[in-house]
């Protein structure tokens, strides 16, 4: 008997919505914080340390290069969980992923099936940048992304609609909220979008409008909001300046024509790599009536128009990590969804290879979980048998259900893709974090933190502290490490660069370990 596969797809859904959580929670504190992880928590301990919440600093001293919306939320979590580690800086990652992946399946429940919207969700969750790195990171960009894409959504829904007020004011609270979690960014996408958006649909002369005006007077109101307050504490002086460096430099303004022009032929391969398997179906654009067939739907239209606009400020710009076009993957997955249908009806050669090549990731991961009952490395992995047995029969049965169900393989790819992160979590996790020379860099600063809890410390003039090192150390002590210049007090330990100072006449009394050149900082008193 042959049963539609439609008839299971509830229990697909479902069963894809519970492994989500293993997949996104399991060993998710394991890994030593990255220095962009670092520096979040590290404000964010500063200001539970000093009482000031207004003004972001690291290791005492004013902070610029972000506002401090991301640090206050991390703060949040510290304070409601009582613990500072690194679980709980990830966690509001994990949950603003989860949030992101229900605005998408809400704005694209508005104009298409369960399923579409399901797989538009699920396409971003379970793109290898997301589910395999940007997921397990304490870092400001999905939770930016997410604010940044909504307001995407308030443009066009409310632009259909022609409630200019909604439109202005919504998207720029969330362009404000945006702002004051990243700054300059927040303000490019949104004056781009509405700039090429809004000439596109030939109603530029609505930018000139009163309901514009006042949309620009909302943010003005929260963000200068902000900084009158950052006023009371300190200078503005560097503040913009900062915001904007921090903006451009990344740009032809740093890296100079002939490295603008290498990266611009560059990026799409770079991309389409970072966002793999999905973005495998960028194949779906080349057929003679792709453009006819794109703009017969008014919605993904607004999602490649958006896209395209955005896209171009990072397609030139030298210096691009993938996680800063979080917020355009869902645009550009919502037309190859939109094409894949109609490839599949046709069996067109790129349907074939990409589904030929989605087999093959399916028959993969299915051999290659079993690879724990062969291997001696994750030998020390608890219940690494168990595990690796149930992940890999899962996985088979997927892979069989991949070859069988033609019509639901996309949602069955997806649940493949959720079931390799749990053994990814389970086996490679732990590896990578006992074969990081960043756990060692996270063992001897916990070590020395705990050592000298209860003595003075400062940085010695410019040692440039390492915020992996900085976080742990401070985190460790519960007390702010200040970087001294002058007026050395010989009973204060310092932490010195030994081969920035090799004249220094000091008694080392121990050492930690730094992640970036594999070498120590010595932790010494000043003779």
């Amino acid at each position: 008997m042959n049963i539609q596969s439609s008839t299971y797809r509830p229990w697909l859904y479902a069963g894809i919505l519970a492994l989500l959580a293993p997949a996104l929670l399991i060993n998710l504190g394991e890994l030593t914080f990255i220095d962009d992880e670092a520096i979040r928590a590290l404000v964010a301990l500063e200001m539970k340390l000093s009482g000031n919440y207004i003004t972001p600093t690291l290791h005492g001293e004013y902070y610029y290069n972000k506002p401090p919306l991301w640090n206050w939320i991390l703060l949040l979590f510290f304070e409601l969980t009582g613990r500072i580690d690194e679980f709980t800086a990830r966690l509001p990652t994990v949950l603003c992923l989860l949030g992101y992946g229900a605005t998408i399946y809400y704005f694209f429940r508005k104009h298409y099936s369960r399923k579409v919207a399901f797989l538009n969700a699920f396409f971003f969750i379970t793109c290898g940048r997301v589910l395999f790195w940007d997921s397990i990171l304490a870092l400001i960009d999905t939770c930016f992304s997410w604010i940044i894409f909504t307001a995407f959504m308030v443009v066009y829904h409310q632009f259909q609609k022609e409630n200019w007020l909604k439109l202005f004011l919504l998207s720029y609270l969330l362009t404000a909220v945006g702002f004051l979690m990243k700054g300059l960014p927040a303000v490019v996408f949104q004056g781009t979008t509405l700039l090429v958006y809004f000439a596109y649909r030939r109603r530029f002369w609505k930018l000139f409008s009163w309901q514009h005006i006042l949309g620009g007077v909302s943010f003005l109101l929260i963000v200068g909001g902000y900084y009158l307050a950052y006023h009371q504490y300190n200078s503005l002086e560097n503040v913009f300046t900062t915001l904007f460096r921090e903006s451009s430099k990344r740009t032809v303004v740093n890296f100079g024509i002939w490295n603008t022009i290498g990266h611009f032929f560059t990026f799409p391969f770079e991309m389409v790599y970072h966002f793999l398997p999905w973005s495998l179906m960028i194949l779906y654009f080349i057929r003679r009536d792709v453009l006819a067939r794109l703009r017969a739907d008014s919605f993904t239209t607004f999602n490649l128009v958006v896209f395209l606009a955005n896209i171009l400020v990072y397609w030139t710009s030298p210096e691009v990590y993938p996680r800063y076009l979080l917020m355009l993957a869902p645009l550009i997955f919502s037309a190859f969804i939109y094409l894949h249908p109609i490839h599949e009806a046709e069996k067109t050669w790129q349907y074939r290879l990409i589904n030929s090549l989605l087999f093959i990731f399916c028959i993969v991961a299915s051999v290659g979980a079993f690879a724990p009952f062969f291997i001696e490395r994750p030998e020390g992995v608890p219940y690494r048998y168990v595990v690796s047995l149930a992940v890999g029969l899962t996985l088979s049965g997927l892979a069989y259900l991949y070859w069988r169900w033609k019509e639901e393989r996309l949602l069955v790819m997806v649940a493949v893709l959720v079931t390799f992160r749990i053994g990814f979590n389970w086996f490679v996790l732990p590896d990578r974090n006992d074969n990081d020379f960043g756990d060692l860099c996270r063992q001897t600063t916990k070590e020395v933190a705990e050592e000298f809890k209860g003595s003075k410390m400062a940085i010695y003039k410019q040692t440039l502290m390492q915020p992996t090192n900085s976080f742990y150390l401070t985190n460790g002590r519960r007390k702010i490490i200040p970087r001294k210049n002058n007026n050395f007090d010989k009973d204060m330990l310092y932490i010195i660069d030994p081969r920035a100072y090799r004249d220094l006449d000091y008694r080392k009394v121990d050492e930690i370990k730094v992640r970036h050149g594999k070498v120590a900082y010595d932790v010494g008193l000043l003779e």
